[in-house]
């Protein structure tokens, strides 16, 4: 799927935020679509898509404006043509990856998602369009709904557009693999973008300077391939980065480790645990302040979502 795309991008989504805020309407269940990577839509659950397009790209201010149904890698393309990226996992949907709150694989070196979204215009369970957050930081003031609604898997209220956060594209960017223990070269390396283990070997992304990482590359062994290893999608652990080390007792190339960070992307479950009360008893009284009747994406529990099944 590409979006609608003008030169200039000026108010080129193919709807507005207002009429995606009247298909949510007022009442009964909805759920909002994307490309339908992370999850199906419910059976007698009335589906609902947000607006698609790139609106702006302003390079000097580093920062695009799109709706949430835009897919991710139309927008880092066209981000790419400016020298610009975005730090958002490839595929799938801008909305969708801001409501499951994953991070990329860059996370160690570029940042959690949770710092890419700056404003959005979302729609509450009362089918209003309603902005939260600014187009800068310096214009924030008070709750800080992005990061509140990132992660919530479209429980409180549905992205509409969004703008986010770019950064610059390095001069040079490599991934490289070694044998060497991950831990040693988290220690060691300097700013490493990406450090993923399945067990046996480690994959490293290193940006910067070419002589810098070739200097880099010498020292340590590394070997330079394509990219990254590709990711078990069936589930995603969370584990304290410390407790990263307990893995060498997993079958190797069952999972795919984020050194440095703690996710984990792995063939099975990670196995659940009941959600703390206290949290559970937070969640539920947002819930009832953003969505009383619990009409928006029905059945979906971000407590225990993020970790997969």
């Amino acid at each position: 799927m590409r979006c609608p795309k003008a030169p200039g991008y000026e108010s080129v989504m193919d709807v507005t935020v207002e009429d995606f805020a009247a298909s949510v309407g007022t009442s009964g269940p909805v759920a909002v679509v994307g490309s339908g990577s992370h999850r199906g839509n419910p059976d007698g659950v009335r589906a609902v898509t947000a607006p698609c397009g790139i609106d702006r790209i302003d390079v000097a201010e580093m920062v695009i404006e799109c709706g949430a149904s835009t897919p991710v890698d139309e927008v880092l393309s066209e981000l790419a043509a400016v020298g610009q990226t975005v730090s958002v996992p490839p595929g799938g949907t801008i909305g969708g990856a801001l409501a499951v709150g994953h991070s990329d694989v860059t996370r160690l070196g570029h940042g959690a998602v949770r710092d890419v979204l700056l404003q959005t215009h979302y729609v509450s369970a009362s089918g209003k369009a309603t902005k939260a957050g600014g187009p800068t930081v310096k214009n924030v003031s008070g709750f800080d709904l992005c990061r509140l609604f990132l992660g919530s898997y479209g429980t409180l209220g549905f992205f509409g557009d969004v703008i986010l956060r770019t950064r610059p594209l390095p001069r040079f960017s490599a991934w490289f693999t070694s044998d060497r223990d991950p831990f040693d070269l988290l220690a060691n390396l300097y700013r490493p973008v990406s450090l993923l283990w399945n067990g046996e070997l480690t994959w490293v992304r290193l940006d910067g300077n070419a002589s810098d990482v070739e200097k880099t590359v010498r020292e340590y062994g590394l070997s330079e391939v394509d990219g990254p290893p590709a990711l078990p999608r069936s589930c995603r652990w969370s584990l304290p980065p410390s407790e990263l080390r307990s893995l060498k007792t997993t079958q190797p190339g069952t999972f795919v480790a984020e050194i440095g960070v703690g996710a984990v992307h792995h063939t099975v479950g990670q196995e659940r645990q009941p959600a703390d009360a206290a949290k559970r008893a937070l969640h539920d009284r947002i819930k009832m302040q953003f969505d009383p009747t619990r009409r928006l994406n029905p059945g979906v529990d971000p407590l225990t979502a993020r970790h997969g099944a």
